[in-house]
This record gives structure tokens, C-alpha cells and sequence, in this order.
């Protein structure tokens, strides 16, 4: 049996971590929670909760990440791969993306940057992944000569059924329903950062209903969210579902 290795790129305060629980969900599927995060951390140096025991904990050569990645090790038919795309610095060679399916997860840039800014008030254009996510679709577009499939947060909250069908459709795979909920509390496949962010979703046993939000953003983001759209801009096109 060949194994089904899918590679989900997502920028951070999104609900990458909702949906890493809902593809562990399947029976057929074991899931990676950030694998290069370690890697980032140490080459970066920032300053992220819990930083130094991730370094200690987990591979911090990218080279032996990927290989880890692309290792069929278990009988699993879908391996499933949580990827912050700022985490993908740009020594990092992109060929082994080749080699597995690509979907790319966004977020509308105004409600990312709300959140976000209640982690770091002041983050830069790097830290949001959006430049990153959109060169890592283009080398998989030029690469593969297709589209990956990509979903929008906003999508999957409000119908996360049908998103989910049409994302397995777009991967050629059968949509299971145990996607749509899982048992709340940590899962063994966590990263040991979970402490430190995923307390809402310990807290979950499914997708939460989306919620409209109509705060104002702080002014002073008002020159990065210009950036972040036009960058969100070149990848909404592509979404492959849109709710109603």
C-alpha cells in the first residue's frame, strides 16, 4: 500500500489545530503536529513560549525533518502534516514538497491580525506567513504544473461538512465523517507548545461555530493588513469551496 502523505500549510491564529484533530480523527490517518517549528525556533532565536525545551525536545536539523516527512514508518494509509508556513525559512529546500499533496489553509488577514495582535502587538509581515504561503503555492503550482486545493477558515466554521467532502474530493479521498468531532483534552500527537496555545481546543469536541467579529483593528496594523490582503488576494481565488 502506497501511504497518502498530505502537507497542510497554514499562517498562525488559524484553526490549523481544529483541523489537524479532525483528519486524527480517522482511522486510517496519523497526524504531525509542526515539524519544523524546532528548526525555526533555534535558527530565529525569537522568543516563543516554552522555546528552549522545544528546541530540546524535538529535531532541529530541517534535513532530517523532511526525512522524517517523507518516511513511510507506519501502516497508517494517510499521514497527515500540520505546517506553519513561517516555519519554512528560506534556506529550506523546497523539493520534497514535490512529493506529497500540498493544500494551502488562509484566514482573512484582518480577523488574523486581531488575533494575532493579542499574542505580539506588534508582529512583522514575516511572522503572519503570508508572504511564505504564497511562495510556497506558487513552487508547488510551477512545480506540479496544478493547483493545489486551498480552504478558507471562514468555510470550514460554517459548514464544516461539506468543506471537508470537498477537500477529501480534491485529494481523491473518501470523506469519513469521524472528521467532524473528536474528544476533547490533549492528544498524544500534540507538540509539547500545546500547553501554551491549544487550551481552546483541549476544550473542543468539534469545529466552533464561526462568529462574526466587527472590532476595529489597531491603527497602527492598518500598513500590514494593506500587505497581508494583497497577498491573501493572490490565493482566495483558488478556494475550492464557499459557504452559503
Amino acid at each position: 500500500m502506497t501511504q497518502r502523505i498530505i502537507a497542510m500549510w497554514s499562517g498562525p491564529r488559524n484553526i490549523s489545530t481544529a483541523l489537524m484533530r479532525s483528519w486524527g480523527s480517522r482511522a486510517d490517518t496519523r497526524v504531525i503536529d509542526e515539524p519544523f517549528y524546532a528548526h525555526y525556533l533555534q535558527r530565529t532565536g525569537y522568543c516563543h513560549p516554552g522555546a528552549q525545551e522545544i528546541i530540546d525536545h524535538y529535531e532541529t536539523d530541517w534535513r532530517l525533518v523532511v526525512e522524517r516527512l517523507l518516511t513511510n514508518g507506519r501502516g497508517e494509509a494517510i499521514f497527515y502534516q500540520k505546517h506553519m508556513t513561517q516555519h519554512m525559512l528560506a534556506h529550506i529546500d523546497r523539493g520534497w514538497l514535490t512529493k506529497v499533496s500540498n493544500c494551502f489553509l488562509i484566514r482573512d488577514p484582518q480577523r488574523m491580525l486581531k488575533s494575532f495582535a493579542k499574542v505580539i502587538p506588534n508582529p512583522r509581515l514575516d511572522q503572519t506567513g503570508l508572504p511564505q504561503q504564497v511562495e510556497l503555492f506558487n513552487y508547488v503550482c510551477d512545480a506540479s504544473g496544478e493547483v493545489p486545493p486551498v480552504i478558507r477558515a471562514r468555510d470550514v466554521l460554517l459548514d464544516p461538512e461539506a468543506a471537508l467532502r470537498q477537500l477529501c474530493a480534491a485529494l481523491k479521498l473518501p470523506f469519513d465523517p469521524a472528521m467532524l468531532s473528536w474528544r476533547a483534552g490533549a492528544q498524544a500527537s500534540d507538540g509539547i507548545w500545546a500547553k501554551h496555545w491549544y487550551a481552546s481546543v483541549e476544550r473542543s469536541t468539534g469545529f466552533a461555530p464561526y462568529q462574526e467579529d466587527d472590532s476595529p483593528l489597531p491603527a497602527h496594523l492598518d500598513g500590514l493588513l494593506a500587505e497581508c490582503q494583497a497577498l491573501y488576494e493572490q490565493m482566495a481565488p483558488y478556494c475550492i469551496f464557499e459557504a452559503t
